[in-house]
């Protein structure tokens, strides 16, 4: 009796102290998770910058005879002159899209055509559609002063959304130093990505994860957001050298386009015809309507040599991906969320694929002929 009590109380205390231990780990995490929150975004885009671009600084590393130091530092301070200044005039393009608009709509030049008679036969919302269209031909302020609380609404997150363009372009400079730092530490930084990886599903498995993810992260950076990026300066510049109207609206479309992977010319073929309709046929519009049609057709020739290098991820993963994280992230989360997401589907497929999470009495029995032949006994 006297050693039932004796083993209880220390069953009592050893959980006692577990249950301590714990509780101290678990302020610990939520104290540096508070930290570490803000700045969770800025280091996730620096790493995948990171895992992306290394490969071409092993190989300028290998031609300059540099340090990998030296390499990263040229390769982050060519990628930002490159990526700046056409990122910053589109932000200033999509900024003035829309003032333009705003000035239209409060000019009251705008004219809305009187709707046709078919639109009332619509099923559902044809008598809707047909008397809001109506009112808007007739007494386009009078429907403003109506729906001007919804539009306020749409107005305050339409702000917040191009606010965040801009700080999502100050971070991604920021992102490309950090990447630049971590670059400068490559062989390091895969060694102790494998050390975690091994020490949180094991050893034999570890460098398979980091190998994965590595793949996961190039295949979906290059061969999606990267080429739609590329794209999208493309396309964006010409329209703003072009001054054609919502020029920034009409890049960031071409942005969406491409990782939606749908082709560009739904945007450029548009583009096209109405310049020939408001300026006419002469060389600047033909030139002009010649690279903006080559432009939009360039994915076909970068995702050959891109998108080829990795793993494949089924492209509804990488909508998702796009949408959600714009949503949650803004302009950050557009190229965070299609990169994070599909690698977590292919971990989770190496997961379901897992031999050893197949249970032992489940597992089919592999074929007698498959089976090695018993060793002959030695007399």
């Amino acid at each position: 009796m006297l050693q039932t009590s004796i083993s209880e109380r220390a069953l009592s205390r050893g959980l006692l102290d577990v249950l301590i231990r714990a509780g101290l780990v678990a302020t610990l995490v939520i104290f540096c998770f508070e930290i570490f929150h803000p700045f969770f975004d800025l280091v996730v885009w620096a790493l995948i910058l990171a895992v992306t671009i290394y490969p071409l600084q092993v190989r300028m590393r290998g031609r300059l005879g540099l340090s990998e130091g030296h390499t990263a530092t040229l390769i982050i301070l060519f990628s930002i002159a490159i990526i700046l200044v056409p990122a910053y005039l589109l932000g200033l393009a999509v900024f003035d899209s829309v003032e333009h608009a705003i000035d239209v709509v409060k000019s009251g030049d705008v004219r809305i055509p009187q709707p046709p008679d078919s639109v009332s036969a619509w099923p559902l919302v044809g008598q809707q559609l047909y008397g809001f269209w109506q009112q808007a031909a007739t007494d386009l302020s009078g429907l403003l002063m109506k729906v001007a609380p919804q539009l306020k609404d749409f107005s305050v997150v339409l702000l917040g959304k191009l606010a965040g363009v801009g700080t999502g372009l100050l971070i991604f400079v920021f992102a490309l130093i950090i990447a630049g730092i971590i670059m400068a530490y490559g062989e390091l930084g895969t060694l102790s990505a494998q050390r975690i990886a091994s020490r949180i599903v094991g050893p034999d498995r570890g460098v398979r994860i980091v190998e994965l993810c590595t793949a996961t992260i190039r295949a979906v950076a290059q061969g999606v957001v990267g080429i739609a990026f590329i794209q999208m300066l493309l396309i964006g510049v010409a329209f703003i050298m072009k001054d054609i109207p919502g020029a920034g609206l009409l890049a960031l479309a071409v942005l969406l386009l491409g990782i939606m992977q749908l082709p560009a010319t739904l945007i450029t073929i548009p583009v096209i015809v109405y310049v020939f309709a408001t300026e006419g046929t002469s060389v600047a519009t033909i030139v002009f309507s010649v690279y903006v049609f080559v432009a939009g057709l360039a994915d076909n020739v970068l995702k050959p040599l891109l998108l080829g290098r990795g793993v494949d991820v089924p492209m509804p993963v990488v909508l998702i991906g796009a949408l959600g994280g714009m949503v949650s992230g803004g302009i950050i989360g557009l190229f965070i969320g299609p990169v994070m997401l599909s690698v977590g589907y292919r971990l989770f497929w190496l997961w379901v694929d897992d031999p050893a999470a197949v249970p032992v009495e489940t597992a089919e029995p592999k074929p007698a002929e498959t089976l090695s032949p018993a060793p002959p006994r030695v007399s």
